[in-house]
């Protein structure tokens, strides 16, 4: 029997005016725009008590009340496709994503992603929302996620997030000496001009903050921690390049790679052959949706990053 889920959120002041589907798509990040706009026709996502179209403007301080019944989502197949699964209970799901998997269908991926391969592993998951997918990971990083099980974690997990509660530590490796750590506050939003990428913007952007810390430096490059406070589209790719430090092998931040005067052709090969950013998300820690238990994860750098830290490495003993 489809599960009934219910939610309540007032709209912002900055939100006044903004069609009703894309407030939804705002405060109830959780749900696809193109479920939200189904549920806003059916009467069973209104404003103010009133039953609206998607298109019409809302204004702040309107209260949204959604209650609507969960049904499987069939747009997706269940692939058989292998998952390195660290944790798993009735309520979650925690697993080690490797690079090149795309983590949601999307134009040009429309299937062989993590949401296909979950399906597979646990059906139930299509009556969820995404899939049970609360947060994401670019194609190329690689490192740790939690899924949600059931509609009661789910719902945890987002408000977790949303509270900044879930603690995200990943490893990178920059170019440019490094002297320390520090934050990173800048706004993040769509490129102006690139709509494919994101940028730190001065205007219409989105808060985000990176804490970095410096793990190890190697002359022209430097290996380092990021803890996310906010969990921005390609968040920290974006701020390490705003602060003239991209990570190795980003085929959108970095720009041409940064080759070290007086680089032997091992560490030149090493860095120009790197497949990928050089991002890993190492460990997660969260507050467990059934125990309300403090629990964490930490999964080992994946081949490639070693063997890339090792080439530094080598090339400075020289």
């Amino acid at each position: 029997m489809p599960e009934t889920i219910q939610r309540r959120a007032s709209v912002p002041d900055d939100c006044h005016n903004m069609r009703f589907d894309q407030v939804a798509a705002q405060l109830f990040p959780e749900f696809s725009r193109s479920r939200l706009q189904s549920w806003i026709r059916a009467g069973q996502l209104r404003a103010d008590g009133e039953v609206m179209r998607p298109k019409d403007k809302l204004m702040g301080g309107a209260e949204l009340t959604l209650e609507a019944e969960l049904e499987a989502d069939t747009r997706w197949q269940p692939q058989d496709i292998a998952l390195d699964i660290v944790y798993e209970d009735e309520a979650i799901l925690v697993l080690n994503k490797p690079a090149g998997l795309v983590v949601h269908p999307a134009a040009g991926h429309r299937d062989g992603t993590l949401l296909n391969a979950l399906l597979a592993h646990c059906e139930g998951l299509a009556a969820l929302p995404r899939g049970g997918i609360v947060h994401r990971l670019d194609r190329d990083t690689t490192g740790l996620m939690v899924v949600a099980k059931t509609l009661q974690a789910h719902s945890d997990l987002v408000e977790q997030l949303q509270a900044r509660d879930v603690h995200r530590e990943y490893e990178a490796v920059v170019c440019g000496s490094m002297t320390g750590g520090g934050v990173v506050e800048a706004a993040i939003g769509r490129h102006p001009q690139q709509r494919k990428k994101m940028a730190v913007v001065t205007h219409g952007g989105k808060e985000a903050v990176t804490h970095y810390r410096l793990i190890r430096r190697f002359g022209d490059h430097s290996h380092v921690r990021c803890l996310l406070e906010t969990g921005r589209t390609h968040q920290i790719r974006v701020h390490m390049a705003h602060i003239h430090h991209p990570l190795i092998g980003d085929p959108v931040y970095g720009g041409r790679p940064r080759l070290p005067k007086a680089a032997s052709q091992a560490l030149i090969d090493a860095l120009r052959q790197f497949p990928r950013q050089a991002l890993h998300a190492k460990r997660l820690e969260l507050d467990h949706p059934l125990s309300g238990e403090q629990v964490a994860w930490e999964v080992p750098l994946p081949a490639d990053m070693c063997a890339l830290l090792a080439a530094l490495a080598d090339e400075e003993s020289r």
